[in-house]
């Protein structure tokens, strides 16, 4: 007699280009169909990570609100409560502010069996009443999970019930071997010796690009032939654009390079010579992760769950956040020493396969929403037990 497969929806805010919508379609292309039936929800039905769910097929319903707090809200919740009674929904798995927020409380009205609510951060972008807010919701959570320990250690200091708190961190696609060398470099018109030292991030005052720029002006007084290519974009036009203005009277010319938005960063990472991440605050870094799967050296600031990626001394580098001297000493260290950054590469490549492959997150994943469900349906029979009449 076949299984019956267990119908689970992963609930995300929209689809655009981020490291926890990234987890979301490693997971989705993971998850045993022969076991799951997947759905998935969301408040917007943008982005370009949208067509990997449209073109398998998987049922995806919108709840477009302006708000968490008003009226349409309410009607949306109480539309999507109607949706995971329909389906029958055994597993709710929400990520982020937003989506917590909006789909633990119905998925608990609705009777859903298993309610996870997902926090992917220190919780630094958020407002003191955004924290407790999503602390109030979670509480109606069955399980909490976060991607690195640091964000555990956040919330537990927030006051959040340590134990409903698991931690499964980042897994990754793993190239085989790495792409094009120099493809990158020729598109940017860069001479043949040119030695790129690279960002790889969203453009917002939390990734601590101003910071790169600073290191990048010390970089460029000690080394010939360097260039800095930032990578990505933000939704605030008028900070990318003072962070070029800034470049600009740091005297980094050509130096510095903003490429904008890009899909093809398997392409971009084997070009680079260094990988930094200046963030002043992380939850746990794919980009980190995709940078030593290509065998690329990295600095990365000693914040949030960067530490649990980077081994200091044997697969990168860690170095105080806000601190560009230390930042340039660093990238200093590797340019001078291509055998020593040879090594962290080959290090950071072996880590990625043994701690952070999707297989891994996979698996955890799915074992962790057996056990819910397994230790769910057990306390549902033990309240049904208790409420038989005494023989």
């Amino acid at each position: 007699m076949q299984q019956e497969k267990v119908k689970t929806l992963e609930f995300l805010t929209n689809f655009m280009i981020g490291g926890t919508e990234r987890q979301v379609v490693n997971l989705a292309r993971g998850l045993d169909r022969e076991r799951f039936d997947l759905y998935v929800g969301c408040l917007g039905r943008s982005g370009d990570f949208l067509k990997h769910f449209e073109g398998n097929r998987i049922p995806l319903s919108e709840y477009p609100i302006n708000s968490l707090c008003n009226y349409k809200t309410l009607q949306e919740q109480w539309k999507f409560a109607g949706h995971l009674r329909r389906n029958r929904i055994q597993i709710v798995h929400s990520y982020g502010f937003y989506s917590n927020v909006f789909s633990v409380p119905p998925a608990r009205l609705a009777g859903v069996p298993v309610v996870i609510a997902s926090i992917r951060d220190t919780g630094d972008p958020l407002t003191a009443l955004q924290r407790q807010v999503q602390k109030v919701t979670c509480a109606f959570a069955d399980h909490i999970l976060a991607n690195s320990h640091a964000v555990r250690d956040r919330l537990v200091k927030d006051g959040f019930n340590p134990g409903k708190i698991g931690v499964i961190r980042n897994g990754i696609v793993i190239p085989e071997q790495s792409g094009d060398r120099g493809f990158f470099q020729r598109e940017l018109g860069l001479p043949e010796n040119a030695r790129l030292i690279g960002v790889v991030s969203r453009l917002n005052p939390l990734k601590g690009i101003d910071y790169f720029l600073k290191a990048a002006a010390i970089l460029a007084g000690r080394f010939e032939n360097v260039f800095f290519p930032i990578v990505g974009d933000g939704i605030d036009p008028h900070y990318t654009a003072a962070l070029k203005d800034r470049a600009a009277r740091l005297g980094l010319g050509r130096k510095v390079i903003f490429t904008g938005f890009r899909l093809d960063i398997s392409s971009i990472l084997p070009d680079l010579l260094i990988s930094v991440l200046p963030s002043l605050s992380e939850g746990l870094s794919n980009v980190l992760l995709e940078s030593m799967a290509a065998r690329v050296p990295v600095v990365a600031t000693k914040v949030g769950g960067n530490p649990e990626v980077v081994e200091e001394g044997v697969t990168g580098m860690l170095v105080p956040p806000r601190d560009p001297a230390a930042l340039a000493d660093a990238v200093g260290t590797l340019l001078g020493n291509p055998g020593l950054a040879a090594r962290f590469g080959a290090s950071g490549r072996s880590r990625v396969e043994v701690h952070f492959s999707l297989d891994r997150m996979v698996q955890d994943t799915q074992r962790l929403y057996f056990e819910l469900l397994c230790n769910g349906r057990r306390a549902s029979r033990r309240f049904r037990l208790r409420q038989l009449p005494d023989l």
